[in-house]
């Protein structure tokens, strides 16, 4: 069994910056996609951020040269770096890693972010 747990969510002012992290353990042959997504209240589900197994990265608009997605495969993390935050920002974040052979998707908990003065 898989689980992923995340952690480095706040409260933080506008402009200010946070990294937040997600650590895979349990039985673990090999990461490909990993990606973040977030959830503002009232609001559904939406994609933030994505690494392919080769390293290519995707961002949405709304925090493309803000964010930044990185992993460390020997630790079996990923993270996301966040840049210049906005009150709109304010979410739930959550990370999304693609694990093993066949390929199964697992999830993080969730880690609350709230960008505030």
């Amino acid at each position: 069994q898989v689980q992923l747990v995340e952690s480095g969510g706040g409260l933080v002012q506008p402009g200010g910056s946070l990294r937040l992290s997600c650590t895979a353990s349990g039985s673990i042959s090999s990461i490909s996609t990993v990606g973040w997504y977030r959830q503002a209240p009232g609001k559904e589900r939406e994609f933030a951020a994505i690494e392919y197994i080769g390293g290519s990265t995707y961002y949405a608009d709304s925090v493309k040269g803000r964010f930044a997605i990185s992993r460390n495969n020997a630790e079996n993390t990923v993270y996301l770096q966040m840049n210049s935050l906005k009150p709109e920002d304010t979410a739930v974040y959550y990370c999304k890693m693609v694990i093993g052979r066949p390929l199964n998707e697992y999830w993080g908990q969730g880690t609350q972010v709230t960008v505030s003065s």
